[in-house]
């Protein structure tokens, strides 16, 4: 009998991945549902950009390339940051790999271990605190509210930190709730980290995809020197619809980035050959493309934002960036819906799913019981459908006497969410 090993069991699936996997599921048995689960753009991937894979594949392209990636790849992410942040660096400060969940896992591995611990503030995306927790390190997790924003006060992260912080973890435009720091902000919770001898990993993955007056920052620009204590992470998944490709990336110090790139050479040799020439074309090419999806994003925006404040018991603070709704649904609690009682954000979603075919992933996953994260990263035609289910289902519910119910607000670090 083969064992599973201590890390295998500390960990759970990602609740976004899995509650897609349940929606499918339900669509495969010929059941019609309406699936906001995923962070994944519905757009395909821009025409010149799947050019240039084609190209490149014929050109016979396909081999081994260096762990960390091609010198062109490598040079068309210098261009794209000197271009768009005024941020220079050299390919020795760069390393590509499959995607920018997979760029955090490795900046994690070389950075922190046993006796370390890493500053989160939640809510936070399902991933952070289990990539933490797999290098044995500690996640330490600061609760936020939706009356700050969703936003860490340098306040709240100069009591977090202690003599074992070795990182602090920053994403902006944030996912789960769409928060977007201005620069000033994030410079004070620089200021209060350049005191210490913590460094940081900057998640920026979402940072074309602000709306309004939000705009994005590198953070490794705010302060001179603090390239030197910055990891920046992003990819192509979201700006370019690029999910599949599996492109992330990470700009650090030298050192930083031989580290990963040994990590990634015994994990998986090096990224897709043919993504890289994609990722290339993307960065380079035309960018209309991100400006129309940014735009169509914009619109779903104002939809998903209209229609959840027209449900009387949902509360929702208005997301600046990403694609994502994340609201209160913590006035449902202790009431039965069927012959099915809510009493958290699992039952909600679970029971949402089962009865209304709606498909949200419950705050719980991300740090914060309570409420809920839809993705709008779909049609307005859906999202049309899918909240008037999602508002006929609420209005259906009753009262349970035996079930306590009230906000549970937001939480200190989970263990983990499994949507089986």
């Amino acid at each position: 009998m083969i064992r599973i090993s201590k890390l295998a069991g500390s960990i759970q699936p990602s609740a976004t991945l899995a509650a897609g996997a349940k929606a499918r599921q339900l669509r495969q048995s010929g059941v019609k549902v309406f699936d906001f689960s995923l962070g994944e753009p519905d757009f395909n991937t821009p025409k010149h950009i799947c050019l240039a894979a084609e190209k490149a594949a014929l050109a016979g392209q396909t081999h081994y390339t260096p762990a960390a990636g091609t010198a062109e790849v490598k040079a068309a992410i210098a261009r794209w940051y000197k271009k768009t942040h005024g941020y220079e660096f050299g390919p020795e400060n760069v390393i590509v790999s499959n995607g920018a969940k997979h760029s955090i896992h490795n900046a994690l591995a070389a950075t922190v271990g046993p006796e370390d611990e890493v500053i989160i503030s939640s809510p936070y995306w399902v991933s952070y605190s289990d990539l933490v927790s797999m290098t044995g390190a500690t996640p330490v997790v600061v609760a936020t509210t939706p009356e700050s924003g969703f936003k860490m006060s340098p306040k709240q992260l100069r009591s977090a930190i202690t003599p074992r912080t070795r990182l602090v973890m920053i994403n902006s435009p944030c996912n789960p709730t769409g928060t977007v720091y201005t620069r000033a902000e994030l410079a004070a919770l620089i200021d209060v980290i350049l005191t210490t001898d913590a460094a940081v990993l900057s998640d920026e993955i979402y940072e074309q995809l602000t709306f309004g007056t939000a705009t994005p920052t590198c953070v490794a620009t705010l302060r001179p020197g603090l390239t030197n204590r910055t990891i920046t992470i992003s990819g192509a998944s979201k700006s370019y619809a690029m999910t599949g490709w599996r492109m992330g990336w990470a700009v650090a110090p030298k050192d930083v980035v031989k580290a990963m790139d040994t990590i990634q050479s015994q994990e998986t040799s090096c990224p897709s050959s043919v993504s890289q020439a994609a990722l290339i074309a993307a960065l380079d090419g035309p960018q209309e493309c991100v400006a129309e999806m940014r735009a169509e994003f914009a619109a779903r925006r104002e939809l998903t934002v209209s229609r959840l404040r027209a449900i009387p018991g949902l509360k929702l603070p208005t997301p600046d960036g990403a694609f994502y709704a994340f609201f209160d649904v913590s006035g449902f609690f202790g009431k039965t819906f069927g012959d099915k009682i809510v009493t958290d954000s699992l039952t909600f979603c679970n029971v949402l799913l089962e009865q209304a075919h709606v498909n949200l992933v419950p705050g719980i996953a991300f740090g914060a019981e309570g409420f809920v994260r839809m993705s709008f990263a779909t049609s307005r035609e859906v999202i049309e459908a899918g909240l008037s289910q999602l508002q006929k289902w609420l209005a259906g519910g009753n009262e349970a006497q035996s079930v306590a119910h009230g906000s549970q607000g937001v939480v200190p670090e989970t263990q983990g969410v499994a949507l089986g």
